[in-house]
């Protein structure tokens, strides 16, 4: 789209008119000497007088190209711009951290899929969890993995290509054996602590309870509460189990309720799923689009067409000049040569007519011989 971003410059455009009417051109009277004879003497002379004075007056040459500059410069001073296309970049309001147990157990295939064969607890959750980030493209996502300790993954991050990446290659075990709940949860909420988005939500799923962390579970719920992080809690496995492997389903429904988040259990990949599904929900889809146009500038052409005419015009007025000085020049040296055959020495006799004898002819006699005889 074509515009000018300055629009009120073309209020300049009688600004000459204006300065011819206010400002009229300096006349200045002067004395001088009128001789009623000067043409004569001139014409007997030979010569042809001059203009002493000669205001030169403006051609129609000149008043087509000054309009023409003038408005050319005014468009140029209003910036004329093309936009362009409109660009938009979305800018992403929510940052969401994926916290995720990776401890021995969650090597056995004791989870059941949606056609009921039981396949490994981390297989199940690298296909759900794979599906919620396909469906949260415009929040940035982070990784923790957690075992013997806790583990930054991937920053938050709008390369959820990534995070796919990093969800493939993961392995039970490759964090240690045992689950550190309450550090992941304390890492986690570091983690949010450069994060710059107005939401900020940890997703954390185990499949057993806590055994290593430095930093009770409970107590790191409380420090990403005071750091705004609203966390949710997964619960896979069997409750009814003995020792490490036991889910402590309490201990995650109190982290849930401390940070306002909420909690879940997941008997198979179906509820798995469910889940997570539930979690896009009350999780809404939020960004924001920042919208912009590049601008083309366009005052560089009318400012070099105002400029090339006054050029090709001052150079047009220079040639002509130049013409009629040498003109004048060449006319003032014949009027010279005129002048010089009028005013040559006479012969020293008077030409004799034909038939009349040599004797005939009287000598000239000089003016002072004359004026004595007399």
């Amino acid at each position: 789209m074509f515009q000018f971003d300055y629009p009120w410059c073309f209020a300049l455009l009688p600004l000459p008119l204006l300065l011819w009417w206010l400002l009229p051109p300096y006349r200045e009277e002067s004395p001088s000497v009128r001789l009623p004879f000067f043409g004569d003497v001139a014409s007997a002379a030979g010569l042809q007088p001059a203009a002493g004075a000669v205001v030169p007056r403006r051609n129609w040459v000149q008043h087509v190209l000054a309009p023409v500059a003038w408005t050319l410069l005014v468009a140029a001073l209003a910036r004329p711009q093309i936009l362009e296309a409109p660009i938009e970049k979305v800018q992403p309001t929510r940052d969401i951290l994926l916290a995720l147990d990776l401890s021995q157990s969650m090597d056995t295939p004791d989870f059941p899929d949606h056609t009921g064969t039981r396949i490994a607890r981390v297989q199940a959750v690298k296909t759900v969890v794979g599906d919620f980030v396909t469906h949260r493209p415009d929040d940035r996502i982070g990784l923790v993995i957690f075992g013997d300790a806790a583990y930054p993954l991937a920053p938050f991050t709008l390369d959820h290509a990534l995070i796919h990446t990093l969800l493939d290659d993961m392995l039970p075990g490759m964090a240690g054996n045992s689950t550190a709940l309450g550090d992941a949860i304390g890492l986690g909420a570091k983690m949010f602590e450069h994060s710059e988005a107005p939401q900020k939500v940890m997703i954390v799923l185990t499949d057993g309870n806590d055994t290593a962390s430095r930093m009770p579970p409970v107590l790191a719920a409380g420090v990403a509460h005071d750091s705004g992080v609203t966390v949710h809690t997964v619960g896979i496995g069997d409750p009814a189990a003995q020792g490490e492997v036991r889910v402590d389903l309490d201990v995650l429904q109190s982290i849930a309720t401390r940070t306002g988040g909420r909690y879940f259990f997941g008997e198979d990949q179906t509820a798995l799923a469910s889940i997570y599904d539930t979690l896009d929900r009350i999780t809404p889809h939020d960004h924001k689009t920042l919208s912009w146009r590049p601008r083309r500038e366009l005052f560089l052409w009318p400012l070099g067409a105002a400029l090339l005419i006054v050029l090709l015009y001052e150079i047009a007025l220079a040639g002509y000049a130049a013409y009629v000085n040498r003109k004048a020049a060449m006319a003032g040296a014949d009027d010279a040569h005129h002048v010089d055959g009028v005013s040559g020495e006479p012969s020293a006799a008077p030409a004799r007519s034909a038939g009349t004898p040599a004797s005939a002819v009287a000598p000239a006699t000089p003016l002072s011989e004359a004026r004595g005889a007399r």
